[in-house]
């Protein structure tokens, strides 16, 4: 593709970078700096206390080999799960999770948590650290104050004190895993780029452009920490306006992406997907015995399916790229896909308000954040209501409409790329 890389070369200055006479430049260093909490008991506790991005990236070159038998890790996201999992393997015996935040707020993935209190992790939950306890200039453990979560009508959470008497947790070492954030030292504050309150460098949401039209940024470098799927997606979007930029055309000026909807039938009753209804409860994946995980940081914790079982996996597939499309001129209101559907998320009622009309489906529609899908008014005034959260694709309701005004239709989504035409 022509495109030159260079690998162990320190960047510490963007106006060299610019200097060099480079028609664009993208940005996308992350946030590579660990949050840190400032309390009391701090300056005497150093020695035994470590931002957990780092300590990971430590024990990961093999810096670090140890840790001490007593364990705090403060934080409740994926890097506080993947400290305290790892703490538990280098020596670690009690190692504990505290969290400001309720069970349900935590950041960290459903499965992260399950996995760590598998491993015998307990995690205390709504505890903020106070300070750190310090006895004859050694780290003794830490105290924190028992809070409550309290919500407004806008869902923003409050932390209330319960006035309980503070909660002492001995300590060896402690874990600091409440975040991270962005670092631009290497950028100088003459070169254009307007930087905001929080010191992020202020970015088109749409473009990646930054103030100075010949940087971009993309990833956690543009908004903060995110994931890796957002960053290749900034990324795609960066190179598009990067195209456009040095072909001196408006980078607003965006090329669509394309979106295509194709009908699976096949005949009358057939299709061109694996459209059966599965029953079967997630298999559960296999770990290995906790007495040789917990010896070895390198042992993979998964064992993965066996080639039955994942191939039956496999096979559950909902479909999620396939879509019940209705068309409602060819209605004729029989209820026939209503009798079928095999989660109730078909409705024919009257129409009403979005919240009203939730409650009166076959199945209530509880998850708010799902849109429903609703029809057009058919000739006896009611429309078609469909959940889109419990719907399988299974397409049972196209197969036993007698008009066809069911179909299952793949949606195919192509991402605009750098280089396409407008």
């Amino acid at each position: 593709m022509g495109v030159t890389s260079t690998f162990d070369i320190e960047v510490d200055s963007l106006k060299e970078i610019l200097n060099k006479g480079y028609d664009a430049v993208f940005v996308g260093t992350g946030a590579p700096r660990g949050k840190g909490l400032n309390l009391p008991g701090l300056e005497d506790a150093m020695a035994n206390v470590y931002l957990g991005i780092d300590w990971l990236a430590s024990v990961a070159f093999e810096h670090t080999e140890s840790i001490g038998k007593r364990v705090l890790v403060l934080g409740g996201g994926n890097t506080a799960m993947d400290c305290c999992r790892t703490s538990r393997r280098m020596g670690g015996e009690d190692v504990r999770v505290v969290v400001r935040s309720p069970f349900e707020d935590m950041k960290a993935s459903p499965w992260e948590k399950e996995d760590a209190m598998h491993e015998g992790i307990p995690i205390y939950n709504n505890h903020v650290p106070i300070e750190f306890v310090i006895e004859d200039g050694v780290l003794k453990g830490m105290n924190f104050e028992k809070v409550e979560a309290e919500y407004d009508e806008n869902g923003k959470r409050s932390l209330i004190p319960t006035g309980e008497d503070l909660v002492f947790m001995a300590a060896d070492d402690v874990l600091m895993a409440i975040g991270q954030e962005n670092a631009f030292p290497w950028i100088e504050r003459d070169l254009g780029i307007e930087f905001d309150k929080w010191d992020m460098p202020v970015i088109d949401e749409a473009t990646f452009q930054s103030t100075n039209e010949k940087v971009f940024f993309g990833g956690d470098a543009a908004f903060g920490p995110e994931n890796i799927i957002t960053a290749v997606a900034h990324g795609h979007q960066a190179a598009i306006s990067i195209d456009l930029f040095c072909r001196g055309e408006a980078v607003i000026q965006r090329p669509p992406p394309g979106v295509n909807l194709a009908s699976q039938k096949m005949g009358m009753h057939e299709w061109s997907y694996d459209n059966a209804v599965q029953t079967d409860q997630r298999y559960v994946v296999p770990l290995a015995p906790l007495d040789k995980s917990l010896r070895d940081r390198k042992l993979e914790v998964e064992l993965g399916f066996d080639q039955d079982t994942g191939y039956k996996e496999a096979e559950r597939c909902l479909n999620c790229d396939v879509q019940t499309v209705f068309d409602e001129v060819r209605c004729i209101e029989c209820d026939a896909c209503i009798d079928i559907c095999p989660t109730d998320c078909i409705s024919f009622i009257a129409n009403g308000k979005e919240d009203e009309l939730r409650t009166r489906l076959v199945a209530p529609a509880s998850n708010l954040a799902q849109e429903l899908y609703v029809s057009k008014e058919l000739p006896t005034t009611r429309v078609m209501v469909k959940d889109e959260n419990v719907c399988l694709h299974c397409g049972l309701c196209a197969e036993r409409c007698p008009t066809a005004a069911w179909d299952m239709q793949k949606f195919l989504y192509n991402v605009s790329k750098a280089g396409q035409s407008v």
